[in-house]
């Protein structure tokens, strides 16, 4: 039998890609993960959802069992909007969707606005698994370079007026990272945010706001873009994740009420009802302004770490973005192919992410590497990047 002659045209080209997860090193037993982009073990709350797990279950017993679930499903979507209120995003129940996770959410959007015709617009760097998702729907993938202040709206413009010019197809939207960016640590200025709105509604585009780092900010966090937005051109796509345990798999998207609509037409009854009833329960107990006074001092320390670690042990050649908050620090190393280089770093006992893999065209990323400070304690971040140097030291 040939399998592949059941595949549909359109999974025959996405299996064309690289697999998912490729990027994702083999780790040697002992090595320090500076690669990882999850949160700091020590700050999942594995006593808080045990407890609220216990709750659920003593109060409501099979309920968050079966399809349809619990009522505190319905009472973690409110407990999600009052969040996103006090950071200016101000929804109905018919502007949210609750979804298992961004990447969930990410995929359901290129799901309903993309297909082999339509054009969709990427930072370049980006998130790789966001990449992974939109080739699996279109080949017609464009980027905008970042700088530290953000994607830079004047290549954008210049994009759109050439294509435009040429008569070529505008995008259907821009996939934009614009606080703590993953992988570079960058946060875009507010005029750039203003700016990319304007953009947005001159060329009839959609902002696709992955706001998955938002909430973890050093000092202030910046407004999201979809709180600047008054024309409903914003899908904001944010996530639990990163706050409270990954695992949970808990994300959502907000946006016009006919977008979400939509969104819940192909997302079915696809939910999943215990793991959110436990996360409302959670959420019911837990001073969330604590939790996150907590995770960003962990942070802010880590993170302090590792900058200093870098300035102890990089040569002088090598530079990086300094970030305000989030989980990553974008590396550059001037002459050296960080995919080549990797080999002798797990060899040393520590890993990174090769720059590669965040770009379009990857050729763009062989100078560069994402680290994380999130996941190793201070001791193996600087023993890490120790390691990391005298990997680096010879070239």
């Amino acid at each position: 039998m040939n399998v592949g002659s059941y595949f549909s045209e359109n999974s025959k080209t996405a299996l064309k890609n690289e697999p998912p997860g490729a990027w994702m090193p083999n780790l040697p037993d002992g090595c320090i993960r500076l690669s990882s982009g999850y949160p700091d073990p020590a700050l999942i709350p594995a006593e808080g959802i045990k407890a609220a797990v216990a709750r659920l279950l003593d109060e409501e017993h099979d309920l968050p069992l079966h399809y349809l679930g619990s009522p505190r499903m319905a009472r973690l979507k409110q407990q999600i909007q009052r969040r996103l209120a006090e950071r200016g995003i101000c929804v109905v129940e018919e502007q949210l969707l609750i979804t298992s996770g961004a990447c969930q959410a990410i995929d359901l959007i290129a799901r309903i606005l993309l297909d082999e015709e339509a054009v969709v617009a990427v930072e370049s760097p980006t998130y790789m698994e966001a990449l992974e998702i939109f080739q699996n729907y279109t080949k017609q993938i464009v980027s905008i370079p970042i700088d530290e202040k953000g994607i830079q709206t004047d290549r954008l413009k210049e994009m759109l007026d050439e294509r435009k010019r040429k008569g070529l197809t505008l995008p259907r939207f821009l996939y934009t990272i614009p606080t703590f960016q993953n992988p570079t640590g960058t946060t875009m200025i507010t005029e750039r945010r203003e700016h990319l709105l304007e953009l947005s509604a001159e060329f009839d585009f959609l902002i696709l706001e992955d706001d998955a780092y938002g909430e973890l900010s050093f000092d202030k966090n910046p407004p999201p873009i979809k709180s600047l937005d008054k024309s409903g051109r914003v899908l904001h796509v944010g996530s639990l994740s990163k706050v409270v345990a990954p695992g949970m798999r808990i994300g959502w998207i907000t946006g016009d009420s006919a977008f979400i609509k939509a969104l819940e037409w192909f997302k079915k009854d696809l939910d999943h009802p215990f793991s959110q009833s436990t996360m409302a329960v959670y959420l019911e107990n837990t001073n969330f302004e604590k939790r996150l006074h907590l995770l960003k001092d962990v942070y802010r320390a880590k993170c302090a770490v590792l900058l200093r670690a870098l300035e102890q042990f990089l040569p002088d050649s090598v530079s990086w973005y300094v970030p305000a908050g989030g989980y990553f620090v974008w590396v550059r190393i001037p002459g050296v192919d960080t995919s080549e280089l990797l080999s002798q770093s797990l060899a040393e006992g520590v890993s990174y992410v090769p720059g590669k893999y965040f770009f379009l065209n990857q050729k763009d990323g062989t100078e560069f590497l994402r680290l994380s400070f999130s996941y190793a304690n201070e001791k193996e971040i600087m023993e890490g990047i120790q390691r990391l140097g005298k990997v680096i030291a010879p070239f």
